[in-house]
């Protein structure tokens, strides 16, 4: 229920005690659980980002190689962030409720692991040139995070995510060398 009224009205013109009610508890009861309505939507940013990792990993997973898993989960991302919910609470109420060190942190525990693991493994897979995943990690979701937002702060989501994508693809493009070696 918080995610829903979160998503619909955001964070500032969402009511704690709307949500309580809502969700057919006592504010006493959600109390119990959450310290705050910040403390609430933290765990309803979490939910989220849970949510788009998975998503991300599933449509990843079908592809068969190291690059194409890479690229797949590149435009998997762009994609959920059409999702007005992902918009308004991922990328927009987000920062500026939990600050921006603590929304760091948190796309750090999620979508840079999954970036780093992407990396290596296109690294190792031959498809990349063998270089520091780390930095490279952080390079390309700044640009996937840079590219959601735009996205996302757009007055049609729809046309800039093609224009991203474009320019996110020929970006993964540039690090992507001749034919892969096999592995063995």
């Amino acid at each position: 229920m918080a995610r829903k009224l979160f998503a619909e009205r955001g964070y500032a013109a969402t009511a704690i005690e709307e949500v309580a009610r809502k969700a057919r508890v006592t504010r006493g009861a959600l109390y119990h659980h959450f310290r705050d309505k910040q403390d609430l939507f933290t765990a309803v940013f979490l939910g989220e980002e849970q949510k788009l990792i998975s998503e991300i990993a599933l449509e990843a997973a079908k592809n068969p190689d190291a690059w194409n898993r890479l690229v797949s989960g590149c435009k998997a991302f762009l994609d959920a962030c059409l999702d007005p919910a992902v918009q308004r609470i991922v990328l927009t109420d987000a920062p500026a409720v939990l600050g921006w060190e603590r929304w760091r942190e948190i796309d750090a525990e999620y979508g840079l692991r999954m970036v780093r693991e992407g990396l290596a493994a296109a690294i190792d897979g031959g498809f990349i040139e063998k270089q520091p995943v780390e930095p490279l990690a952080h390079l390309l979701l700044g640009a996937l995070n840079e590219a959601a937002m735009l996205t996302a702060h757009s007055r049609d989501g729809s046309p800039e995510r093609k224009e991203v994508a474009g320019s996110v693809m020929r970006l993964l493009s540039g690090l992507r060398i001749g034919r892969a070696r096999k592995s063995g």
